[in-house]
């Protein structure tokens, strides 16, 4: 099986305005790419992800060996659900959609949700508000329309149930914490911060899981 996962990426200058309150403009933007980089690193290294791709219209703050897809200016899920048909078009047999703000996010974890996705044909990871889908993974090639936004678990929850979909809902500590309010941000020892490098897969066969 062919497993992408799909991250989107906001506009430098609509990242994290949230916390413009607490973070000036240089901080919120490393706070992005440290997260950015955070989540690359762990999908570079989960067993289960095959490819990496990145939806944003900055393409140059993608990193060598992930794939950049352009972003419209429509709307997170107008660009996710144009990103999932080129990947489905490159041969994409599963998907995981997973956002870019989830400094804790961990390999073992993302294998562990596409393989609860797996058995059920698609999971959902929900945020610690249980209110937000922080990832979406599906697992065969599908016109899912994606619900990304206020109140989106129910949203999709729903969506799935009408394609007669009971989609796995795995509790995953480091899938359910993001960066959104400076209440969340609060919740982080500053160590935890510090950037984990994403590092491009070597030039060898191996290279082609995320090229």
């Amino acid at each position: 099986m062919s497993c992408w996962a799909l991250v989107p990426l906001k506009a430098r200058r609509l990242g994290k305005s949230r916390l413009a309150g607490v973070l000036d403009e240089a901080a919120r933007a490393s706070l992005v790419q440290s997260m950015l980089e955070r989540v690359l690193a762990a999908l570079a290294d989960a067993r289960e992800i095959e490819r990496i791709a990145v939806v944003c219209c900055e393409p140059e703050r993608v990193p060598p060996g992930v794939l950049s897809l352009p972003d419209s200016g429509q709307g997170l899920n107008d660009a996710l659900a144009a990103g999932a048909s080129r990947l489905w078009a490159r041969g994409a047999d599963e998907l995981l959609v997973i956002h870019a703000d989830l400094p804790l996010v961990r390999a073992a974890d993302i294998d562990r949700f596409v393989r609860c996705g797996r058995s059920q044909g698609m999971a959902l990871a929900a945020d610690r508000h249980g209110t937000g889908t922080n990832a979406l993974f599906v697992a065969s090639v599908m016109d899912f329309s994606f619900r990304f936004g206020a109140h989106s678990l129910s949203r999709h929850l729903a969506a799935a149930h009408a394609r007669g979909i009971a989609p796995a809902l795995p509790e995953l500590d480091s899938l359910a914490f993001d960066i959104d309010t400076p209440a969340d941000l609060a919740c982080l020892l500053p160590e935890t911060l510090m950037p984990t490098a994403y590092i491009p897969p070597p030039t060898s066969a191996g290279a082609r899981r995320h090229a």
